[in-house]
């Protein structure tokens, strides 16, 4: 450990301590103290190398196998690692963050049964540790057990974090108490006006259940208090413009500036209204003036570039990012543009049919009609949700595939075998494509959820980029003679967003059918055509993209 304090940079303290465990690899004490190095110098997968290492030489140590556990859930390797780290806790029963860490693995496999029997079991040994309490009460909320109680517990042990009160919330509507959870939020924001994300919270959840008016009230009495706070501006403005009010967002842009003065977020959000409501001369004068480095307004920037017919430009802007971390925002562009210009490109990028399966998986569900009354009693909204592309429906909160019941069991389980089967269908691999340069196992999913659409309902065009895949799989639909004639109700992909106005046809459609399961691309654009009338009730999920 001399070489450890010696050290004068993180390089140095590396390099000594890799030729210290080379000079003693039997020194849990050095494997160790590199492998906590390694963790925070992002590389997981060695850290967990010398964290198995400590446990050949030191079995059951609880704390090398909790940090085992931990570098396990970054390299997707639970299933691998969680028989070292539950014999660990078996040998350690008064271990509280042996018994947390096991939780979160089985969390993270959506093994909510599980998960909350051991958190339950870390939150009985330190029952005043709140990151502890707090994980026992979301894997019990994410399970579908009732957990209002263990959030307001880790609540009182943590009464600022903004992380457990958005939690409690979610768990008193998952309990039919909504008014209750907007009471509790309100009550809190006028406590702690800077609290962003609580407003957003509050403003997506009242808008959802109806209440269109005042929905951002929160955000307005707090500004009232803290009129120069530029990020609760920006946050109000934002909630507009998702909510497709834009004039009431330029507006609040005219009192921002006023109150807070010029800055970025309101020349550039003010762009973002002015090129959604056709003014494109003032959007042009406005992305002229705004610098490009955020990726989120360089995105907008490049659907600006296609709305107003220049796709070579919003290639030229757009290509940079794919070498950056936010490249999956900016392939389902680059498709538009390429497709616009006649570029080849577009067909290496989406053009193999293999991207896209089917299945028909009726006869490896339970019962269709009984999803489907499960699944109806978890749509407890009554309007879509404002952040998503539904239109004419609602969708369920939270990762479906963590809940406990045996519908949900058998289907997720389902699901895994036809993602299963579709990925080992892919073509080769493709270093340079950003669907096919991945490793092809194993299979997570960075969501769950169902919609229910009603008459007329549709989903908006829109993509996925925190998916590798994406999909629909049909529960329930209108009758025939309710949906319409063809395609009313059919999915469709490659069809940009009708809010660019490009006359770029779907490069395929999917017929729905009860059973059916669809796969595509999570940066492939995606929505339905609209049917009359009746209901549409899906299951859909992203697969996470393997690391």
């Amino acid at each position: 450990m001399t070489a450890l304090r010696a050290a004068r940079t993180p390089l140095d303290e590396r390099q000594r301590l890799t030729a210290a465990v080379a000079a003693d690899p039997v020194n849990p004490d050095l494997r160790r103290a590199l492998g906590r190095l390694l963790a925070r110098a992002g590389e997981p997968r060695p850290a967990l190398e010398q964290y198995r290492a400590v446990l050949n030489l030191v079995p059951n140590d609880p704390d090398a196998a909790a940090d085992a556990g931990l570098m396990a859930r970054r390299c997707a390797l639970e299933e691998e690692v969680l028989p070292l780290v539950r014999a660990a806790a078996d040998a350690n029963p008064r271990h509280p963050r042996l018994w947390q860490v096991l939780g979160l693995m089985h969390r993270s496999l959506d093994e909510l049964d599980p998960a909350t029997a051991a958190l339950d079991r870390a939150a009985a040994l330190a029952p005043k540790d709140p990151l502890i309490v707090h994980g026992r009460a979301r894997a019990w909320m994410e399970g579908g057990k009732p957990a209002v109680g263990y959030f307001e517990q880790a609540l009182r042990l943590a009464p600022t974090d903004q992380t457990i009160l958005q939690g409690l919330m979610a768990a008193l509507v998952a309990e039919n108490r909504s008014d209750d959870a907007v009471a509790l939020a309100r009550a809190a924001l006028r406590r702690y006006p800077e609290w962003i994300a609580v407003h957003e919270t509050l403003a997506q959840h009242l808008w959802s259940v109806g209440e269109k008016e005042g929905f951002t009230a929160s955000m307005e009495e707090a500004l009232r208090t803290r009129p120069r706070d530029v990020l609760l501006w920006k946050a109000l403005i934002i909630v507009l413009m998702q909510a497709k009010l834009f004039e009431q967002a330029l507006a609040a842009i005219e009192r921002g500036r006023a109150a807070a003065g010029d800055h970025l977020v309101f020349d550039a959000n003010e762009a973002v209204c002015h090129s959604d409501t056709g003014d494109f001369a003032a959007a042009d004068r406005l992305y002229a003036s705004v610098p490009l480095d955020d990726p989120t307004i360089r995105l907008r920037y490049v659907g600006h570039l296609l709305k107003t017919g220049r796709p070579a430009q919003a290639e030229e802007t757009a290509l940079p990012m794919t070498r950056t971390p936010a490249a999956a925002d900016f392939w389902p562009y680059l498709s538009i543009a390429w497709r616009m210009t006649g570029n080849p490109l577009w067909e290496w990028l989406e053009g193999d049919p293999r991207l896209v399966g089917t299945f028909d998986l009726a006869e490896a569900l339970p019962s269709l009609e009984a999803l489907a009354a499960f699944l109806r009693s978890l749509h407890l909204t009554t309007h879509q949700p404002l952040e998503q592309s539904v239109r004419g429906g609602t969708q369920t909160d939270g990762m479906l595939f963590m809940r406990t019941e045996p519908e949900v069991r058998s289907l997720r389980a389902a699901i895994v075998e036809a993602v299963r089967e579709h990925i080992a269908q892919l073509p080769p691999v493709d270093p340079g494509h950003p669907l096919l340069a991945r490793s092809r196992a194993p299979i997570r999913f960075t969501g769950s959820w169902s919609i229910r659409l009603t008459g007329g309902g549709r989903h908006a065009n829109h993509v996925h980029p925190a998916g590798w895949f994406s999909s629909a799989l049909y529960i329930a639909l209108p009758d025939p003679a309710e949906r319409g004639p063809e395609p009313a109700g059919w999915l469709t992909l490659g069809e940009p967003p009708a809010e660019l106005g490009l006359d770029l046809p779907p490069f395929r459609t999917i017929e729905p059918q009860p059973g059916r399961l669809a796969l595509f691309p999570s940066t492939m654009w995606h929505g339905t055509r609209p049917f009359a009338e009746g209901e549409r009730l899906t299951v859909a999920f992203d697969v996470a993209p393997p690391l």
